[in-house]
């Protein structure tokens, strides 16, 4: 038996054996709503997550926001339902409205578990968990955001606003807030924001690797690929003057960037930068692709100097992939890549440090191989996606055997 299948076989989630819940549970089937800022991210980094809960007996209920009203995630067998605020809202007035509408929606549906996904669903459900009484909450950081990692004024005046609320929204009796790394963990607790007792640490989303295997290089010119949301926090501009100094280094290399901008960031790149970049023929923009594991494929490196992050998934891809990584040296990319293992660690905000590393790569394709088959033994040992779902599924069942012993 080939390895790779040994390794799909082993991602496996025994989720299939429904739990008989008893106990004050306010439906016949214990009700999951999972609240996300849109679909996209639902279908790349949650779906598995939701059949698992379905096959584990419970009901599936969908907050997010949808172009085609939910049709694909109501095909899936769960229900959908239009998310009641806006992710780009700014006025003081409309957002709290968001969280009045948002608690109107829970009581309506009564769930017995939440489950809150990125910054700004957290921020809002976890306030209207609260004001609908909701049994058990489950608050994921995927990352902290600007408010909790920038120290720049408007982010302190911003913090010092939200703690006192935050420190109440999240003192549910029964919740649990999971973090990527230890780093942004320790942040909160220091903070007083959340207490160390409700927390636990979930290494991502997991990462089907089954889906993204090892395949040879293809025999072209070298493709360097960051793949992220378009914004500067990620290091794009990082990146696009290290194609820069390669370019004059005469290294023969293509430098790629996969994905779109994200109106609703500050940090977001105008598509207008994007294409100037592309038409100074440094970088070449691919935009949005479904396609991820083909393009990691027929890359080289994969890098991501990104300013900060949780424990992003596109580095988990790429070594499960079994391509090498350059990324900077902070705890959600630590997490991931062992500097001289299976990539390169560079500083922040350093693109000579990237340019350099990116060309020790391509200068030796036997120390690609070595990383690039390194990577991908510490992705199947502990980031596979049957390892990450069987702990949220244990999440869910702890904190409804809390609402069921009451």
């Amino acid at each position: 038996m080939s390895t790779a299948l040994q390794s799909s076989m082993t991602d496996r989630v025994d989720t299939d054996s429904a739990v008989a819940w008893k106990g004050k549970l306010q439906h016949s089937k214990p009700r999951l709503l999972l609240l996300l800022n849109d679909d996209a991210y639902f279908r790349v980094h949650r779906l598995q997550h939701a059949r698992a809960a379905r096959n584990a007996g419970m009901e599936v209920l969908v907050c997010t926001r949808a172009d085609d009203d939910g049709k694909w995630i109501k095909d899936e067998g769960f229900t959908y339902l239009p998310i009641p605020f806006v992710k780009e809202g700014r006025q003081p007035l409309q957002e709290l409205l968001g969280v009045f509408k948002l608690a109107k929606l829970y009581r309506q549906e009564k769930p017995d578990i939440v489950h809150h996904l990125c910054m700004k669903p957290i921020l809002y459900g976890s306030s209207a968990a609260r004001l609908a009484g909701i049994p058990a909450v489950v608050n994921t950081f995927t990352g902290l955001g600007f408010v909790f990692m920038k120290n720049g004024w408007r982010s302190r005046v911003l913090r010092a606003a939200l703690v006192p609320s935050l420190r109440w929204a999240f003192g549910h009796p029964n919740c649990r807030a999971v973090f990527e790394n230890s780093a942004d963990r320790e942040r909160l607790i220091y903070a007083k924001i959340v207490r160390r007792e409700r927390t636990l640490i979930i290494s991502g989303t997991g990462v089907d690797i089954g889906k993204f295997m090892p395949m040879a290089e293809e025999e072209e010119t070298p493709i360097v690929v960051l793949a992220c949301r378009m914004l500067w926090d990620k290091g794009v501009a990082d990146f696009v003057e290290a194609a820069r100094l390669l370019k004059k280094q005469n290294v023969a290399v293509r430098c790629v960037l996969v994905g779109m901008p994200d109106p609703g960031s500050p940090t977001s790149s105008a598509e207008e930068r994007l294409l100037s970049w592309q038409q100074e023929r440094v970088v070449e923009w691919w935009g949005y692709r479904e396609d991820m594991p083909r393009i990691l494929r027929s890359a080289q490196v994969v890098v991501l100097p990104s300013f900060y992050e949780g424990l992003t998934t596109i580095l988990l891809e790429a070594c499960a992939s079994a391509r090498p990584v350059v990324t900077t040296a902070i705890p959600g990319c630590q997490a991931v890549v062992r500097d001289g293992e299976n990539g390169f660690l560079v500083p922040v905000k350093d693109p000579g440090a990237l340019a350099r590393a990116i060309k020790v790569l391509l200068e030796n394709p036997a120390l690609r191989t070595r990383m690039g088959t390194r990577g991908r033994e510490i992705v199947v040992r502990e980031f596979s996606l049957g390892r990450v779902t069987k702990q949220v599924i244990t999440v869910y069942r702890e904190l409804l055997d809390n609402v069921c012993s009451v």
